[in-house]
């Protein structure tokens, strides 16, 4: 029976939070009780903007937490710098745009691709392991292994997930994500999957052999408002166990 890693990303708690301005809900405890609940990692996102998770969060769940952290950044040199004092377990690079609600794709590796290596190096070197987010194209996943010498990538998965969500076809997009997946294992990274996953689609991709770990936020926290955090992460557990 094959073991998909389960990764809760909690930003939208901090969202909930900031909403009023006040100190509740707090993303500690939501770290803290995904962590008894079963989650393999807690995914954090400290954006530019502070929109959602603050710096002193980042700092209280990474004293707190026995599990491991993932960090979501931009690569930027102030990031760089948190991470740095912070040294996380993991850290997943991601593009980042002021304007967006939400993260609208996967990296431009092409881009400024000197500076994202020398950002990739310092932190591999403070003993983080690193990861890249990217679109499901083996272009950009040979980058991530003989360029950047990554340890894992994480797919983007929200074209496969819209589709799923609109009742949609879906199998051209899921199996390119074979596909690629299977690609990115051969070649030695290991294969994480996020962006947009509900029950339903991470039961259909959960088939996908190669991929080693799901990262699931925005739908988990808005699901736990009807049944509670502890039951969602553990429903997600169980499709992924299947």
């Amino acid at each position: 029976m094959k073991k998909i890693r389960l990764g809760v990303n909690i930003d939208h708690v901090a969202t909930v939070r900031n909403a009023r301005g006040e100190t509740y809900p707090s993303p500690l405890r939501a770290a803290i009780l995904s962590q008894k609940s079963g989650a393999d990692s807690v995914t954090v996102h400290l954006r530019e903007d502070r929109r959602h998770i603050r710096d002193y969060d980042l700092k209280q769940i990474k004293s707190k937490l026995k599990i491991p952290m993932n960090l979501e950044i931009a690569a930027t040199k102030e990031m760089f710098n948190i991470s740095l004092k912070h040294k996380p377990s993991y850290i997943c690079i991601v593009p980042e745009k002021r304007k967006e609600l939400t993260t609208e794709g996967g990296l431009n590796l092409k881009y400024n691709k000197h500076f994202l290596k020398k950002i990739i190096n310092g932190l591999k070197n403070n003993g983080s392991r690193i990861s890249l987010f990217i679109e499901p194209n083996i272009k950009d996943i040979k980058l991530a292994k003989y360029y950047f010498d990554v340890d894992c990538i994480e797919i983007h998965t929200g074209k496969f997930c819209n589709l799923v969500n609109l009742n949609k076809n879906y199998k051209k997009e899921l199996l390119n994500l074979k596909r690629c997946s299977k690609f990115a294992s051969n070649i030695g990274l290991e294969v994480h999957a996020g962006h947009g996953l509900t029950f339903k689609s991470a039961k259909i991709l959960s088939s996908i052999k190669t991929i080693s770990e799901f990262n699931i936020g925005h739908f988990l926290v808005g699901e736990s408002i009807f049944i509670g955090l502890k039951k969602t992460i553990k429903n997600f557990k169980k499709i992924l166990k299947k």
